[in-house]
């Protein structure tokens, strides 16, 4: 199982950045994915969880609103699109499959 993270950057509060995960080594379409994050000093969260075919999806409670986690199963890829980034979302998100991490992604929000 492979994981590859991508779409993390600086970028200014309120800007939009777009998250990407490559999967591979597994039948993607079968499997729930979700995007944590971890902020320096503070344990990983949860950030979004999307079913396998992309029909139910979850938000912490702290992004909903300005983050949409998508897939594209003929891709073996999920997204997280985060639309008006706040300083707050600073952290480096990481992809997950059970029980796998991809290496994480730094996203950056600072003026």
């Amino acid at each position: 199982v492979q994981l590859v993270e991508s779409g993390g950057g600086l970028v200014q509060p309120g800007g939009s950045l777009r998250l990407s995960c490559a999967a591979s080594g597994f039948t993607f379409s079968s499997y729930i994915m979700k995007w944590y994050r971890q902020a320096p000093g503070k344990e990983r969260e949860l950030v979004a969880t999307i079913t396998s075919t992309g029909g139910t999806t979850n938000y912490a409670d702290s992004v909903k609103g300005r983050f949409t986690i998508s897939r594209d199963n003929a891709k073996n890829t999920v997204y997280l699109q985060m639309n008006m980034l706040k300083p707050e979302d600073t952290a480096v998100y990481y992809c997950y499959r059970f029980p796998f991490w991809g290496q994480g992604t730094q996203v950056t929000v600072s003026s």
